[in-house]
Formats: structure tokens, sequence, C-alpha cells
């Protein structure tokens, strides 16, 4: 049996196995992004660093609405602004269509869309729902004019084995997938902790899913290993997103500033063209600490 045949019979067996339907993608799994050019880095910010104000659970001093959110990213002079699907007090057409007008009639481009999710449940009713709420963004996603969604692996749960897990997330990611096709969005699978936690284990189940609209959003802080720079620099070539953290954390240490020019030149080493959307989340207040950064990043990437 040659590799191409084995992997679309691997591939047939695990939907089975799950009740996922079998999508149109091609055979072969993804490789490297081919980028055309040189590096072009246009630069976002993550609803999710303005967290505390933007939660309409937690009372804030200084709350902040959607609507304030993307006008504080015109006055920092950015691209794009990412929004982040916890923070939408309704997700009605007229409601996106607001938010979409408002960031055209600012010059700012929707960067991506974040949803919650976890695709390693073993209960198939879960699994389902999972599933169908993040169709359910995508299509949220591409009213907003978002080219990007980024979505998680999940953990594994208690008398469950990762190798399972992991059939489960790479099925539901090829469905999702098919789903995102058909409205022009990239489906971003961030390295976040439990099946992602390592750059092997992400990048298996990168290799593993079959679908020209799949990528990675590539999260500087998030590999607690003992070189995060070398884990990132394997996973870059996978990118179709970006977020930046000023922070990293070495397995067993306490966090560390990022070295943000070398971030950014792993990018480059790979021709990177698209958006990075600084995540901030160390301690100092964002309202201060988000637009210094930013002015930092606006440097290293021209």
């Amino acid at each position: 049996m040659n590799t191409a045949t084995r992997r679309q019979f691997l591939h047939s067996s695990l939907l089975a196995g799950t009740g996922l339907a079998l999508g149109t993608a091609s055979a072969a799994a993804i490789e490297p992004i081919r980028r055309s050019g040189p590096p072009h880095l246009r630069l976002s910010i993550a609803a999710y660093s303005f967290r505390q104000a933007l939660d309409r659970k937690r009372k804030s001093q200084q709350p902040m609405t959607l609507d304030d959110f993307i006008d504080l990213a015109a006055s920092m002079d950015l691209d794009a602004v990412e929004l982040t699907a916890y923070y939408f007090p309704k997700t009605t057409p007229d409601y996106l269509a607001h938010l979409k007008g408002r960031c055209t009639r600012l010059g700012l481009d929707v960067s991506g869309t974040a949803v919650g999710n976890n695709f390693c449940v073993a209960d198939t009713d879960k699994l389902r729902k999972q599933i169908d709420d993040v169709k359910q963004w995508i299509e949220h996603s591409a009213r907003l004019g978002a080219k990007t969604m980024r979505i998680f692996a999940g953990t594994v749960a208690k008398n469950d084995s990762e190798e399972k897990a992991r059939m489960r997330c790479v099925a539901a990611i090829q469905e999702a997938c098919d789903h995102a096709a058909k409205y022009g969005i990239y489906l971003a699978l961030e390295n976040h902790g439990g099946i992602t936690s390592t750059a092997e284990q992400l990048l298996a189940l990168v290799k593993a899913v079959q679908h020209d609209w799949f990528g990675v959003n590539l999260d500087t802080g998030n590999f607690r290993t003992d070189d995060p720079y070398s884990d990132l620099e394997k996973v870059a070539p996978y990118a179709v997103t970006v977020q930046i953290k000023t922070e990293i954390q070495r397995r067993g240490m306490k966090k560390e500033d990022a070295d943000l020019k070398r971030l950014i030149a792993i990018l480059r080493a790979v021709r990177y063209r698209g958006y990075v959307a600084l995540e901030y989340e160390a301690a100092e207040d964002a309202r201060t600490a988000v637009p210094r950064h930013i002015e930092t990043l606006k440097k290293l990437v021209r």
C-alpha cells in the first residue's frame, strides 16, 4: 500500500470511528506554506489583551465594548483587530455588520476571530456540539470579514489516551475545515497546552490534517519548553496567523521578557506574510503597556 493510499485508509477509518463525515480535501498532508515574495508583516491587536475590561461578567472600573476596542486600535494606527468570541454581547447579523462597518470606516481589517473549543472530548454528543459551535463561528467570522479563525485542540480527559484524543481532534478539524472552505476562512490551530504543548505534538496534529484551509496560529508565548524559540522556529513555516506575546516561559522557570526582535526574525526567516497580533498578558495594565509595545513592534516590522 503506497503512502497516499495508506493515509486515506487511516483517515477514513478514523472518521468512521467517530461518526464524522469524510470531506473533499486533497489526500496530501499539509506542507509548509509556500510564500512568494519577501516577508510582509502587518500589526493587529487581540481583544484578549483587554480581557478584564471587555469581560461582561466582571465589574471593571474602566469597562470596554468592542466598539471601544476598535476605536483604540485605530488610535494606535494599527492595521487590524482580532475579535475574540468571548466578548460579543450578541452575534446577530446586524451587530456583526455594525462591527465590520466600524472597522471599515476606521481603515481596519479584521485579521481574525477566536473561539473556545475542545475537540478532544470523547462523548459523541458533546463533540458534535463543539464542532457545530465552531462551524457557527466560521459563519460569524465570514460576516465580519475575518481572514482567519483560531481554534484549539483541547486536553485529554481522564481515562482517555492522547492517541485517541488526537484522532478525534484531527477528524473534527477536518470537518470544520470543510465548512470553513465554503466561507474563505482559514482555521488556525493554536499551540495552547493540552495535546499541543510541544512543537512535536502540534506538528503531529498539523501534518495529519488534510486540508488547504488549515494552518497554525503561532502563539509565541505558549511553548513552556526548554527552548521555546527553537520550537517556534519548527512551527513557523505552518503559520497562517501569529499572536505575539511580550513574555515567554521556559520549562520550570519564571516568565521573562520575550526577545521581540528574535521573534520577528523567526517570522522573517520563513518569509511570513500576514498578521501579527499582539496578545498582551503581562501584569502591567494593558491600557498603558499595549501602546508602548505596539510602538516597539512597529519599529521591528518595518
